[in-house]
Formats: structure tokens, sequence, C-alpha cells
């Protein structure tokens, strides 16, 4: 894959329908400091993965913080979304994920937050392949 460590814009989750079916209908976990969304789309099979990054303003008055938080995130996801992307190219359509930053600490150092986002993937893997296991036809895991 040539480019594995790239984030393109038809990864993204920008569609409000999509965004509001995820967040309305999808599942979701807890892994400190993040709240993960999550849901399959039968019908959406363009990319294998699309993901939403977002921190919330009311947690974060300040647009620097909440800057900063996401591009370290999406930094942390490009780099080691290749965890999810090998399993999630096996089940048909395509899994929509919505990371929401609900931790209270603005200036988390970058190792920690990367740590999180690898456990929150690893558990969106095994998600997957529970899934997959059971019946591949599914609308949700």
């Amino acid at each position: 894959m040539n480019h594995l460590f790239t984030f393109p814009k038809a990864e993204r989750l920008l569609h409000r329908k999509q965004i509001d079916k995820l967040f309305n209908e999808g599942l979701s976990f807890n892994l400190n400091p993040f709240k993960v969304y999550y849901m399959m789309e039968p019908t959406d099979a363009e990319m294998p993965v699309k993901v939403l990054i977002t921190v919330p303003r009311k947690k974060f008055k300040r647009a620097v913080d909440r800057n900063r938080l996401r591009r370290m995130t999406r930094e942390a996801y490009r780099l080691h979304k290749s965890l999810l992307l090998e399993k999630a190219a096996t089940v048909p359509g395509s899994l929509h994920i919505g990371f929401v930053y609900v931790g209270t600490q603005k200036d988390m150092a970058y190792a920690d937050l990367e740590k999180q986002v690898i456990r929150c993937l690893e558990r969106l893997g095994g998600i997957l392949n529970n899934s997959s296991d059971r019946s591949s036809g599914s609308g949700r895991p």
C-alpha cells in the first residue's frame, strides 16, 4: 500500500447525516480520554474506514487547545491506522468511527495520547474480528 501513512479527505467522516447516524445509532465505548463511537455502514464501501475526530468547545474554551488535541489525535491515528485497516478490509461495507475527546487535561503529552489511540484501534480491531466471525452481513458489529 503506497499511501499507508496518509489521511486523505476520503477517509474523513464529513456528511451530517452520517455523523448524526453514528452518534444516534452507533455503539460506543469509553477509553480515557476518548469516547469512541463506531458502526458498520454496509452501503458505504468507498473507504474501509471513515473517521471523525472532535474536541468539545464546552470543555476547552480556547481554540488553540482544541486544535492541538485534534491535531495530536489525528497524527496518532494517521500513524497507527494500519492496525485497523487490515481487519476492516475483510469486512464488507465501511466502518465509521468517531473519536470524541472527553478528558479534562488540555496539555496531555503526545506519547500518552498516542498510546490511548493505539488501544482504541486495537479494541476496534477486536470488535471487527468478533463481528466478522459471527456474521459478515450484519449492519452493526
